[in-house]
């Protein structure tokens, strides 16, 4: 009865402010284009339309699923084509039906796969978007970076170039310290495997020699950060190219070559910030690093301009005053805008703490990302033009880690056309693959990591 008479009062609500909106002449929203983007942190689903959105959600929680209401739209083509939106491997949705609930409200039922805490916000238009209600599902039980690499570092390894020795097989260093840390139980370790042969002469291979002076405790760890992804595609090349997929493409051949690389004997692996279509904030891409306790940060992007002349790679380090250049200066603010295209929800809890953390940026952290974006600069105008021949520098949010050396690469112009089909070549992407990789393990080679125990906290 009480539910029953919530519903009517509800529906009592909604009839009078239809009459009043109807009143003053507003014009109902038309539903234009629908979006599910599935991820193990969270699955979003966007819903765009010609005009602001008014919706509300009701949790329930057995069986789980969520109830969202869309008040002064009726249900269209656009709106129907969710059910099919969603994907036999999304984590959290399990399917979506959507009706005409009444005369001028839709109501979606999200089924669901397990508990979620949901968010549920609204967008300006902002680049190609129109207005946009977002709905952001998050496990009850978050997924924390540091279970997400030791389930990586678990899975075998697949081969990769040899540009360095592979990491050793007799242990597991971080399955058993990062076990050790979370009070789980360590996977046992492979077979000892044969040792391999001399590796051919390159300029990381002295890295590889000899035994390990850190000690089974302390694992290397690179952060990856392929920028944009899901609702941000990044720049377009004149091809239709996206920048969130090269960039994606690019942060999965170095991870497989960090992976399979040692420096005297301590294991290297690699932390993607995100691994697949979805959008990741600016501030939690760098969180996640700092989770992880990684000792460099690489944020990787395929350049855009105006015009399609430019071209060139260039690195770009953090300044805590201002910027290198005009062109470094319109850069920043251009990929810091990454968060509004990408649908950040403002009004979440922290955001403001944690930004604020995020501005503390060191004066070493800086020095230290100068080192090693000229060291990766050096070994990328080694396969390609330079747009710059040196770092430069401006206040790029993703880069603001105050403790881990952080550099953003634009690996070439995507809206330059040659440049664009370059970025597409399988050859090219191996080639700055591996450009990237001797390019970290110089680094190392000049500012051997420090020893220290990995923890959590």
């Amino acid at each position: 009865m009480r539910r029953r008479a919530l519903v009517q009062q509800g529906g009592l609500v909604l009839s009078l402010g239809l009459l009043h909106r109807h009143a003053l002449g507003a014009q109902s929203p038309t539903i234009l284009t629908v979006r599910v983007w599935p991820a193990p942190e969270y699955s979003r689903v966007t819903i765009e339309s010609d005009a602001p959105l008014s919706a509300s959600q009701t949790v329930i929680a057995s069986p789980p699923r969520l109830a969202v209401d869309i008040a002064w739209v009726t249900l269209n083509p656009a709106l129907k084509e969710l059910v099919a939106k969603v994907k036999a491997d999304d984590p959290n949705i399990e399917g979506i039906r959507v009706g005409q609930y009444s005369a001028d409200v839709v109501r979606l039922v999200i089924d669901l796969k397990q508990g979620v805490r949901p968010q549920m916000f609204t967008l300006a238009p902002v680049a190609a978007y129109q207005h946009r209600l977002v709905l952001d599902l998050y496990p009850v039980r978050s997924i924390d970076p540091l279970d997400a690499l030791v389930a990586q570092y678990a899975q075998p390894k697949a081969s990769a170039p040899a540009i360095g020795a592979p990491a050793r097989a007799a242990s597991d260093p971080l399955g058993e310290l990062m076990a050790q840390r979370l009070g789980k139980a360590p996977e046992p370790a492979p077979a000892p495997a044969p040792p391999p042969p001399p590796a051919p002469s390159s300029p990381g291979a002295n890295l590889t020699q000899g035994p390990s002076y850190l000690g089974t405790d302390r694992l290397i760890i690179i952060a990856l950060d392929a920028g944009h992804g899901g609702e941000d595609p990044g720049a377009i090349g004149p091809g239709g190219t996206m920048e969130k997929d090269v960039v994606l493409k690019l942060a999965h051949l170095l991870r497989e070559r960090i992976n399979a690389s040692s420096i005297k004997g301590t294991p290297m692996r690699a932390f993607l910030t995100r691994d697949a279509d979805y959008f990741v904030p600016l501030h939690v891409r760098v969180q996640k690093a700092r989770r992880v306790q990684a000792d460099l940060f690489v944020s990787l992007h395929a350049d855009a301009f105006f015009t399609p002349e430019p071209q060139g790679a260039s690195v770009f380090a953090l300044s805590q005053g201002g910027a290198s250049s005009s062109a470094a200066r319109w850069m920043a603010a251009k990929e810091n805008k990454a968060d509004l295209i990408g649908g950040l929800n403002v009004k979440a809890k922290g955001l403001e703490v944690q930004s604020a953390l995020l501005d503390m940026s060191t004066t070493a952290q800086i020095v230290d990302s100068l080192k090693l974006g000229g060291t990766l600069l050096g070994e990328v105008g080694r396969v390609g033009k330079l747009h710059k021949g040196q770092v430069e520098q401006a206040s790029f949010a993703v880069l603001k880690a105050p403790d881990i050396p952080s550099v953003l690469v634009e690996a070439a112009f995507i809206s330059n056309p040659a440049e664009e089909r370059k970025l597409n070549s399988e050859e090219f992407q191996n080639q700055f693959a591996d450009a990237l990789m001797r390019g970290l393990l110089a680094y190392f080679a000049r500012n051997p990591p420090l020893s220290r125990s990995r923890t959590v906290g």
